[in-house]
């Protein structure tokens, strides 16, 4: 029987494999230790990232590509429309796992902006996305979040804000999507009209630097409110022009919106009545017409005079003169010192419909206002040009142009004569467009002197402002309604420049259906109305513009003091040395 020996396993074997145990159990902890930094780096990257861009912890994000549009400036670099990123919440309903019936509750609570029944409805409808507020603050998301229902999810977006809300809303425009395309568009005003600009890609985060100056723009715009309020009118509208360069300096029309939450806006507020508003401007026309006369020889002397004695009778249509008006023989500057309808018509007579209408065009009347906005309405001109047209046309009965026609052509009258396209941007020094020569230098000078006797003793004394030497033309004609006249509602306007001894801005106001009150004594002309918004923002802005208030200057006027024997008042102002 033989017996059996156990031989020893070899130590050498038994140390290997406990060697390649350990290298094993070596190259695993260091994965699990590259596993666990890596999350701890993705998580730390992920709350620096939250903490840098102020983001709500833990909130779902929305996979976005915005375009940024750039911003706009006023021409001192105060902000008017700029480009922030803002919270959105929005829900995927086929994503929503809890009770809809609860959790709209919930949103109603926490966003009072709506009840329980407008979140259910967007909770259970069909589309994939639908937003629930579009401007929410982060503390807002962290509290949306905190609910846990991940069919709700969050996105930065960049948002376009006005900062100075209602302001030259009508010059800025706004933006949104157009019809079906849900792509962000400029709408109105510059925002659409430099559309292409403000989101080039290659000029992100350049800026536009509009003419408009902030400052002056707020004064226009509080004297325009307080007189719509104080005649209870139905519109209003306002502009500062700068007569060298035909720059906007302000722009308003009334009523106004908010770009910023155009929710309830009416069709008026949107509507910018200087660009896209025509009106029969009444007597306003007058100094244009004079400016044709003398322009083209019809006139070479001012002591020449017109017959107003009697209301003018042309066919089966017969011209009037406000009552109380003198009945009597008047010269030129008496003419426009009385605005006398019925002296104008015979001078237009005189003047002949291809001098009036060559004028009226070389003014721009014939077509839209030029500027760069897309908000332009053309004017209304007379289909034919007969000889009662002829004579209404020149006090501004027959023919409608917007605001900025008209106050492009004031500029015009004063500033030499040139006629330029006016423009919204901010002009370099030296960089104003050439313009045309509409008016002689001579002609100038002259309507110069003609507008500041208005200011002085004529219809625009309360459009004057002491020390500024103002002179322009008011304006108060019947409104047009359903193809014909309303006899109850008139446009009041007043249009002025100042200083007359050396130009620098037009200045217009308007009001549309103003109402009497017990201070104007039941009147409801631009005397009593619209002269004064402009004789206050010149007041209040003159200084602004860097033209300061000196009582010791005047235009020089000698030379037609003589032919205002019977004009009541027609003395130098008192202080005023002539210039």
């Amino acid at each position: 029987m033989s017996t059996l020996v156990a031989r020893p396993v070899p130590a050498r074997r038994s140390n290997d494999q406990r060697h390649a145990l350990v290298a094993v159990a070596h190259v695993r902890l260091m994965m699990l230790m590259l596993l666990i930094a890596a999350g701890f780096l993705l998580v730390i990257g992920r709350i620096a990232l939250l903490g840098l861009f102020g983001g709500p912890a833990g909130a779902a994000t929305l996979a976005i590509n915005p375009v940024v549009r750039g911003d706009i400036l006023d021409r001192n670099g105060q902000p008017l429309a700029r480009t922030i990123e803002a919270w959105t919440i929005g829900v995927r309903p086929g994503d929503v796992l809890g009770d809809r019936q609860e959790l709209a509750g919930r949103l109603a609570g926490l966003m009072p902006e709506h009840d329980s029944a407008w979140y259910l409805d967007r909770l259970t409808m069909k589309a994939k996305f639908t937003y629930l507020d579009k401007h929410a603050s982060p503390a807002m998301v962290n509290q949306i979040h905190a609910l846990g229902e991940p069919g709700i999810v969050f996105a930065r977006e960049p948002e376009r804000l006005y900062p100075q809300s209602t302001m030259a809303a009508h010059v800025l425009g706004y933006i949104g999507p157009t019809g079906t395309d849900p792509k962000i568009l400029g709408r109105a005003g510059v925002e659409r009209a430099f559309e292409q600009r403000l989101t080039d890609p290659t000029r992100r985060g350049d800026a536009i630097a509009l003419s408009v100056d902030a400052r002056v723009q707020g004064a226009m715009e509080s004297e325009l409110s307080r007189a719509m309020v104080m005649f209870q009118a139905r519109a209003a509208t306002g502009l500062v022009l700068d007569v060298r360069t035909g720059e906007v300096i302000a722009m308003a029309s009334l009523p106004v919106y908010n770009p910023n939450k155009l929710t309830g806006t009416s069709s008026d507020a949107l509507r910018n009545n200087v660009t896209q508003s025509v009106y029969e401007l009444g007597s306003t026309f007058k100094p244009i017409t004079m400016a044709t006369a003398i322009q083209t020889g019809t006139i070479t002397s001012m002591a020449r005079r017109f017959d107003a004695t009697a209301p003018l009778k042309v066919g089966s249509y017969t011209i009037h003169d406000e009552r109380g008006d003198p009945k009597r023989w008047l010269n030129i500057p008496e003419t426009l010192i009385y605005s006398s309808n019925v002296a104008t018509a015979r001078i237009a007579d005189e003047i002949g419909k291809d001098k009036l209408s060559a004028m009226f065009t070389a003014m721009g009347f014939g077509e839209r206002p030029s500027i760069e906005l897309r908000e332009r309405a053309g004017p209304i001109w007379p289909r034919y040009w007969g000889r009662t047209t002829v004579m209404t046309t020149a006090y501004g009965h027959g023919i409608a142009v917007t605001p900025l026609h008209l106050a492009n052509a004031y500029a015009t009258m004063v500033n030499g004569g040139i006629w330029r396209p006016t423009t919204l941007l901010k002009v370099a020094p030296g960089q104003a467009a050439a313009g045309r020569r509409v008016l002689s230098e001579q002609t100038s000078a002259r309507m110069r002197q003609l507008l500041r006797l208005v200011c002085l003793y004529g219809t625009g004394r309360k459009g004057d402002a002491p020390g500024y030497r103002v002179g322009g033309k008011t304006g108060t004609a019947e409104a047009a309604s359903n193809g014909g006249y309303d006899h109850h509602r008139n446009v009041a306007t007043f249009v002025a420049a100042f200083p007359m001894d050396a130009p620098r801005y037009v200045v217009l106001a308007m009001l549309d259906s103003p109402q009497g009150t017990k201070e104007t004594g039941g009147w409801k002309t631009a005397a009593w109305n619209a002269a004064p918004v402009v004789g206050r923002v010149i007041a209040r802005t003159g200084a602004i513009l860097g033209v300061m208030p000196d009582t010791r200057r005047e235009v020089n006027l000698a030379d037609l003091r003589p032919m205002l024997s019977l004009v009541a008042g027609a003395t130098p102002p008192t202080g005023g040395e002539e210039q």
